[in-house]
């Protein structure tokens, strides 16, 4: 072997390799350990809060008054689903007149799985085929699936009729 394919090859070999090294990214909220140990339970408002820590990833929407910092290191490799390596949740809680009235700390460990429902609701009509919906897409083919009575279950034709 020549020089030329060899190289060829060891670049080839490098670049596959290279598209199968993982990226981790981290996202959302940079914990700040000295911000969030200045924060004082009691006095410190939702203003003061934003000033040391910024502003929250989520504010909860139901069951009391409380914000979340959320950080999540993710790796993914190649084109595959990314994996959360790790998680951390930072709630303040806040009592009716807006001050802190306490800070907890999650992890992933913390977190539950939830089971989505798969089933699907059953809807009027009927679903075309491919040749059904080429065909009602093929234009001067009178009245073909796509008439306007089928359209149109009203049987108006809209504004101008």
């Amino acid at each position: 072997m020549n020089r030329l394919s060899v190289s060829t090859a060891v670049l080839v070999v490098g670049l596959l390799s290279a598209g199968c090294t993982p990226v981790v990214s981290n996202r959302g909220y940079i914990q700040n350990l000295d911000a969030e140990a200045g924060v004082a339970i009691g006095t410190d408002t939702k203003t003061a809060i934003e000033q040391k820590l910024g502003d929250p990833s989520v504010q909860a929407a139901f069951g009391g008054d409380a914000w979340y910092y959320i950080t999540q290191t993710e790796k993914q490799v190649a084109f595959f689903t990314p994996s959360v390596l790790n998680r951390h949740i930072l709630a303040v809680y806040f009592d009716k007149e807006g001050k802190v009235s306490d800070m907890k700390h999650y992890g992933l460990e913390d977190g539950n799985v939830i089971a989505f429902e798969t089933r699907t609701t059953p809807t009027r009509g009927r679903e075309l085929t491919f040749l059904q919906q080429l065909f009602n897409a093929t234009p001067g083919v009178p009245g073909g699936y796509g008439s306007q009575q089928e359209q149109n279950p009203g049987g108006g034709g809209g504004p101008g009729r």
